[in-house]
């Protein structure tokens, strides 16, 4: 019995197929080989990560707090100099983002007392806050009336410096001519506020880089 004789334009498509998956399976093949040697490597401190720049997640937000309700005057308590007020503009977005800056440069155009500007401890999660002590009550109002909708937080740091610290849902600040503060004029409370001995601070955190011990925005204006 004799065996057919096979299409030679059979065989030799079989053979280029095959032939084919051989090259793709050795590319494949030589490929995870490399990158099993690469990571090897990074891991044992040989070569060097090319993303050495650590990466930041955003924490979850703070806890909504009500803000502290103004000093109680017999003639209340009237907006601050906006050059009397030392102000800290952090940026708690993305850093590839210039948010802060944008703000920093409107608040120095009005005149208030730029202290420092950087990058925040951490990502914030929302707008933007402005961060105080018990000492810069009516500082913090008077950075706060500058935006249309603004979260304070009170933390437990000590002098009368307030930080804003801007988000990735940031919302520029009001026009001036918008803004609702006359001089001389009483500030009203903000909605919700609560005496300062009903509000328990949170613990204050700082710009990258800035040492509680180090923190030379705390020098008194001259």
């Amino acid at each position: 019995m004799t065996t057919p004789a096979q299409d030679p334009v059979r065989v030799s498509r079989r053979r280029r197929k095959h032939e084919r998956q051989a090259v793709v399976f050795g590319v494949l093949i030589a490929f995870l080989v490399i990158a099993g040697l690469g990571a090897a490597a990074i891991y044992s401190g040989t070569i060097t990560a090319p993303f050495s720049e650590p990466i930041k997640s955003p924490s979850p937000p703070t806890a909504t707090m009500q803000p502290v309700c103004l000093p109680e005057t017999a003639d209340g308590t009237p907006p601050v100099p906006y050059e009397d007020v030392r102000v800290r503009v952090y940026n708690g977005a993305d850093p590839r983002f210039a948010l802060a800056g944008a703000n920093e440069d409107v608040l120095a155009d009005r005149g208030f007392d730029i202290r420092d500007t950087g990058d925040f401890s951490r990502l914030i999660v929302g707008t933007s806050e402005i961060r105080y002590g018990l000492t810069g009550v009516a500082e913090a109002y008077t950075l706060a009336a500058q935006f249309g909708d603004i979260e304070l937080i009170l933390d437990d740091r000590e002098g009368g410096v307030v930080d804003l610290v801007v988000g990735p849902e940031w919302v520029e600040p009001l026009p001036e001519d918008q803004v609702p503060l006359a001089a001389g004029e009483p500030m009203e409370n903000l909605p919700g506020c609560l005496p300062a001995d009903q509000l328990t601070p949170v613990e204050r955190e700082y710009g990258l880089g800035r040492e509680p011990d180090a923190d030379v925005t705390e020098v008194a204006p001259e």
